[in-house]
């Protein structure tokens, strides 16, 4: 099954200097439909290590291989029908309908004087449906809400049927059912096959989808494993600064999940 992806330390900074780089030897390899969830605290360069991953930032070093054949030795055009790029944030200026959108994501294969085929724009129905959002086809962009959106730009990134899929930070501002809905997509893409790469604020996703787990930090990726041995109560007092009990949930839940533990505030009378 195609999808294995392999990284080998991979470098990225926007000037020579190494007091500069922005990360440095970033390693880890997934097989075919794994879900690896990227942690680290803001600044932290998830975004950029996601961006060099898909070639949108060339890496100083280091090398990004799909099923064994290196990104280096791809066209953009290869590379846009392997992987398949969600941005953490991206807003149209027109109202597109969400079909034109969707449509969008077959651009390399749309020379610049041709117009989507019936072939682009099948592959485009077929992708909002696989989502689930093949009835807002004909709604205009600008009438979407936050979590419809976001899954009109997964099905853009889907119609070049790629094998590898990058999320950067997919629930975003969205509320907790749109957060949900997300993630349940998140689940049965990596069910159909889809490899994903996953950057989040929220240590809770990695326990409900991930395969592996990394956290970025200090330009680097402090550690990385699987979510149950990687995410103790300790490794994330160090990455985010503050107490975060790690609970394991049953009575048919049976996941873990982490409760943050806030400061008791001794100006209302209780002890601290």
């Amino acid at each position: 099954m195609a999808g294995r992806v392999d990284i080998r330390d991979l470098s990225f900074g926007y000037t020579d200097k190494k007091e500069d780089s922005i990360f440095s030897d970033i390693h880890f390899s997934l097989e075919p439909g794994e879900v690896f969830c990227l942690l680290g605290p803001n600044g932290s360069g998830k975004s950029t290590l996601l961006k060099c991953i898909s070639r949108v930032l060339t890496p100083a070093s280091g090398s990004v291989a799909i099923d064994g054949e290196n990104l280096n030795a791809m066209s953009p055009a290869k590379i846009a029908g392997k992987l398949g790029y969600v941005p953490q944030s991206l807003v149209s200026a027109f109202p597109f309908t969400v079909e034109e959108i969707v449509v969008m994501g077959r651009a390399s294969r749309i020379s610049m004087i041709s117009s989507p085929s019936k072939q682009d724009r099948g592959k485009a129905l077929e992708s909002m449906e696989k989502i689930g959002i093949g009835h807002l086809a004909r709604r205009p962009c600008n009438r979407l809400s936050g979590g419809e959106w976001q899954l009109v730009l997964i099905a853009r990134a889907l119609t070049q049927s790629p094998r590898i899929l990058l999320l950067d930070e997919p629930t975003s501002h969205l509320d907790l059912g749109n957060q949900v809905k997300i993630l349940e997509k998140v689940g049965s893409l990596s069910r159909d096959g889809i490899t994903i790469i996953m950057a989040s604020h929220f240590p809770d996703h990695a326990f409900l989808h991930a395969d592996q787990v990394g956290i970025l930090k200090n330009r680097s990726m402090a550690v990385s494993g699987k979510p149950d041995q990687v995410l103790t109560e300790e490794v994330l007092f160090s990455t985010y600064g503050i107490h975060i009990r790690v609970i394991e949930v049953l009575d048919g839940i049976n996941r873990k999940i982490c409760v943050p533990v806030l400061k008791k505030n001794e100006s209302r009378g209780e002890n601290p």
